[in-house]
């Protein structure tokens, strides 16, 4: 095992809340349901590629019987996000991943194409000397971010004002990392499925699967 820590995003699959732009296609069971399956293929990749300890940040919070069971599986640790918008919390979860480990890799859940071996590009353009990495998805954003410990003193400007949910994501991130004198790298482009036509890009065995289908119910702890 490495000392690269790995970050998971993401939230509770709880129906009607998460992956909403998907119901009109899937329903919001279905929604949900794709959002376990994407989560699990996230801990999987991250337990594959073996380069540290990996960390599911969950959100609302870390209570969802769903969230605690895959990460279990996953054997990573489990804990809130936090408070704060998106930029918040990535900030916050990278500097203290940082303060214990040389570098971190931050993914979402929502890239299916994301594997072991983009992982261990990105660890490696790190390790390399790049302050940050960057994996930047079709619609402007980025599915997943790293910094070494390097750079840890300049994440606040990295993620500040950013215009999240929108086109011009990554765009800004360029602008804010360019400001801060950072050296950065940026891996081949995939595609984040948030919007129907983006199944396309899923595997057709997810969208046939039950996975987690009693733990995706509207119950908290």
């Amino acid at each position: 095992m490495g000392s690269t820590t790995v970050i998971i995003f993401a939230k509770a699959p709880v129906p009607g809340a998460v992956k909403t732009r998907l119901i009109p296609a899937l329903g919001p069971a279905g929604a949900a349901r794709l959002a376990l399956r994407m989560l699990e293929h996230a801990l999987q990749i991250a337990a594959d590629a073996r380069l540290g300890p990996v960390q599911l940040h969950c959100a609302p919070d870390a209570g969802h019987p769903a969230l605690q069971a895959a990460a279990a599986r996953a054997g990573a640790t489990c804990r809130p996000q936090g408070s704060g918008d998106l930029g918040e919390r990535m900030r916050s979860a990278l500097a203290a991943s940082l303060q214990l480990s040389p570098r971190a890799l931050l993914l979402g859940t929502d890239c299916p194409s994301l594997d072991a071996c983009v992982l261990h590009q990105a660890d490696a353009a790190l390790a390399a000397g790049a302050d940050s990495v960057f994996v930047p998805t079709a619609d402007g954003g980025f599915a997943l971010t790293g910094f070494r410990g390097e750079a840890l003193t300049a994440i606040d400007e990295v993620f500040a004002a950013i215009p999240w949910s929108t086109s011009a994501v990554m765009s800004s991130v360029r602008h804010h990392l360019s400001h801060a004198g950072l050296c950065w790298t940026e891996l081949a482009t995939l595609v984040d499925v948030d919007e129907p036509t983006d199944l396309l890009h899923v595997p057709r065995e997810w969208l046939g699967m039950e996975v987690g289908a009693p733990a995706v119910a509207n119950t908290r702890r």
